[in-house]
């Protein structure tokens, strides 16, 4: 079976990215995200493996004006499954989890995930309780998910098909004091975020 190339699937949902912050997963997510620019919403997690929906939930509930997507891999989101249950209980209208699946342990090299066998991640969201679910196997399904990351007025989880191709790494920024202050200062202000 074909899959969807991630940077190129990436691109696609980001087109229009207007305001919303973008919480990466460690490894091929932060290198996907760095591969289409480095914005100041730009906020990759390095090392903190199964983190990146719970930054991306404490986000969305301190930013509601702002969409926030959580960006991350199959590998990741499986080590943080509790996760869903939390953010499906707090239901943030804001929030935007996209898991680029490719089945595959990526950092680690290249061994399969639960997905490639029997888990459906999509599943597990829809027995933690979300109600906008979808899997994206085909390019002509990422406009309509694109228009659901900015329009939808719900949470929103979605598993992206992709190829387990290694692409060559783009690295964003690693200095995580200088991630956290750049956000800050892009959702606050520079002045307000040197104060707080």
């Amino acid at each position: 079976m074909s899959r969807l190339n991630r940077r190129d699937a990436l691109r696609a949902l980001l087109c229009e990215r207007e305001k919303v912050i973008v919480v990466t997963g460690l490894g091929s997510p932060a290198y996907d995200l760095a591969s289409c620019g480095n914005e100041p919403l730009d906020f990759p997690l390095w090392g903190a493996m199964g983190g990146a929906a719970m930054v991306g939930l404490g986000l969305a509930l301190a930013q509601p004006e702002y969409k926030v997507l959580v960006l991350t891999g199959d590998g990741e989101m499986l080590m943080g499954l509790g996760s869903l249950a939390t953010i499906a209980a707090q239901r943030p209208s804001n929030l935007r989890i996209v898991v680029m699946d490719n089945e595959r342990f990526g950092e680690t090299g290249q061994q399969h995930t639960h997905t490639a066998a029997s888990t459906d991640l999509a599943a597990v969201a829809a027995g933690c309780g979300f109600q906008h679910i979808r899997t994206i196997r085909l390019a002509s399904e990422l406009e309509p998910l694109r228009v659901d990351l900015h329009a939808l007025d719900d949470l929103l989880f979605a598993v992206v098909k992709v190829s387990p191709e290694e692409l060559p790494r783009v690295l964003p920024p690693r200095d995580g004091a200088y991630l956290t202050h750049r956000l800050r200062a892009a959702l606050l202000g520079a002045e307000l975020a040197l104060e707080a």
